[in-house]
């Protein structure tokens, strides 16, 4: 099932730290996982799905399935980013993103990545359907950006 179709992406807005970087200032490509990670757990934020709550009261966690990511150009520090979280399918047990990874001052895009997220039982790990609330959120119009 298509999701969140006509519905601009979620932005999450975020600063790349010394911590984030190598000795040349250059971003370590494994961090823009790190960003779109911070960027998915900001979308569901903004839709008032706090993670905490979801594995506490129904149980839920969601776990990585598969991500793959292309990079084009390098972040640096200091630099403001632009990281997107769009929901391009969802389907019975599982969620794929469509996130990006941009400069802010040039809307550079850096990084473009696909997401597979799995819905899975807090305590077997075992694939769960998503909750009927989760999946009217997720698939509907929703908050459009977020602040760092």
């Amino acid at each position: 099932m298509r999701a969140q179709s006509g519905v601009s992406p979620f932005i999450h807005r975020c600063r790349v730290y010394y911590e984030d970087t190598d000795a040349g200032g250059i971003v370590y490509y494994v961090n823009y996982l790190k960003f779109m990670e911070r960027a998915r757990t900001e979308r569901l934020r903004a839709l008032g799905l706090f993670q905490s709550r979801l594995a506490g009261e129904e149980g839920l966690l969601f776990v990585v399935h598969s991500s793959e990511a292309r990079y084009f150009a390098p972040a640096r520090l200091d630099d403001e980013l632009l990281v997107s979280a769009e929901v391009c399918e969802l389907s019975r047990a599982s969620l794929r993103f469509h996130q990006q990874v941009r400069r802010a001052v040039d809307d550079a895009l850096l990084c473009e990545g696909r997401v597979l997220v799995a819905c899975v039982r807090a305590d077997s790990l075992k694939p769960r359907a998503l909750p009927e609330a989760l999946r009217a959120a997720l698939a509907g119009p929703g908050p459009s950006s977020a602040g760092e």
